[in-house]
């Protein structure tokens, strides 16, 4: 399966991955592990206390949309 981080992601992956990946490296191996999400067609993991990993899953591509501290509003309110 690909895995595919939109720029805006990949922003937010190199932020907190470090931390992430030290408490929970195989969440990545588990595409319909998280809980549908709060958005439409998403699914949304919670690697740690302080994060929500959104994602969609499309035939074999994971595509990761965001990742969001919980203490942000989410999904974002749009003006």
């Amino acid at each position: 399966m690909r895995v595919i981080w939109t720029p805006e992601a990949q922003q937010d992956r190199a932020d907190v991955w470090d931390h992430i990946v030290a408490d929970n490296p195989r969440a990545a191996d588990h595409p319909n592990l998280g809980q549908l999400g709060k958005i439409q067609g998403t699914r949304e993991l919670i690697p740690h206390d302080s994060y929500r990993l959104v994602y969609e899953i499309s035939g074999e591509t994971v595509w990761m949309l965001a990742l969001v501290h919980t203490s942000r509003q989410w999904p974002p309110v749009r003006k």
